[in-house]
């Protein structure tokens, strides 16, 4: 009997079964002909469609820190070496922060996200989130995202017990090409972050940035590094080179490598939240809508100092897929 399951299927059948794709088979999805992508990306679904339904996760960011950052991320608008033109301003006082999440839920997100720019949060900036975070959760049924940085255990602590249900932490690239990226801390300190995240009993939020330099075989191993750090909630980046930082001029990616890239991820992480991220606008663009049958998850409206699309648009592609908006995170 003649077996027609293509080798995608088997894929997806090994994740589903929770086994490891091998390093080989993880670049065969990175280096697939494009004639594949349809087939790879409909195995793809049959694990997410397993594991979530048709139901899409929305996120949506504030940027409650802008600029002023002492690190040297080559990727970030905010970083001491960009010279971007961007708003610069310290941490948001609490109604503004409260404010957004009201805005979140207006745009029927179901995932309020702080994120502050700077290595980590001062004593008074923690504060400042505690109180926004209490007030949030005492009258919005929001799910809690913060973002600020790296972490001490009484942080973390502190964070968890005000009602941050999140934290967000991301490894950004490979071990190997992390020095090529940033230098003022390394990949080991984000990698403690999330395992202090972990023991503080926050869910755990870490995913990439892709199109950085990195070789399909970096792309395979963040992936892997992100299955064994557990992460609950993986976004998947792609780099928006903005002019007047290091990365600049990086345009290496385009739409069907962005997809392969997200199919990767499912497969690998089958049971995780695959959030289709920064930069899906603009690398993307058009099969935008296709992304949905691998990740589970976007944002919507504005980034951290890029614009999205309209909410509003995001809703009508949710809506022309036949998916569903899951309005409650909790």
């Amino acid at each position: 009997m003649i077996d027609l399951r293509s080798k995608w299927d088997l894929f997806a059948e090994k994740a589903l079964r929770g086994e490891r794709l091998t390093t080989e088979e993880g670049l065969a999805v990175l280096e697939a002909d494009d004639d594949e992508l349809l087939p790879m990306l409909h195995a793809a679904f049959r694990v997410r469609k397993t594991y979530f339904g048709k139901k899409v996760k929305l996120n949506l960011i504030i940027n409650a820190k802008s600029g002023l950052c002492p690190e040297d991320c080559g990727y970030c608008s905010q970083s001491i070496l960009s010279k971007a033109p961007i708003s610069k301003y310290p941490l948001l006082e609490k109604d503004v922060l409260v404010d957004g999440a009201r805005k979140a839920m207006e745009l029927k997100a179901g995932t309020y996200c702080i994120v502050a720019s700077g290595r980590g949060p001062t004593g008074r900036e923690l504060d400042q989130v505690v109180e926004a975070v209490k007030e949030i959760k005492s009258t919005m049924p929001m799910k809690i995202c913060a973002c600020l940085g790296i972490l001490s255990e009484e942080q973390a602590v502190r964070l968890k017990e005000a009602g941050v249900d999140r934290y967000n932490h991301n490894l950004n690239t490979s071990a190997g090409n992390f020095a090529n990226i940033t230098t003022t801390h390394t990949y080991d300190d984000r990698v403690n972050t999330v395992e202090k995240v972990k023991a503080s009993g926050m869910s755990p939020c870490s995913g990439c940035i892709v199109g950085m330099g990195e070789t399909n075989a970096e792309i395979v191993e963040i992936a892997y590094a992100l299955r064994e750090l557990d992460a609950d909630s993986i976004p998947v980046n792609f780099l928006n080179s903005i002019p007047g930082t290091p990365l600049e001029n990086n345009r290496e990616l385009n739409p069907r490598k962005c997809l392969k890239v997200l199919a990767l991820f499912r497969f690998v992480c089958p049971t995780k939240e695959i959030r289709v991220s920064g930069g899906r606008e603009v690398n993307l663009r058009s099969l935008q809508p296709l992304g949905l049958y691998a990740a589970n998850s976007v944002f919507v409206g504005d980034y951290l100092t890029t614009e999205g699309q309209e909410a509003t648009v995001d809703h009508r592609m949710i809506e022309d897929l036949g998916f569903e908006i899951e309005l409650c995170a909790l």
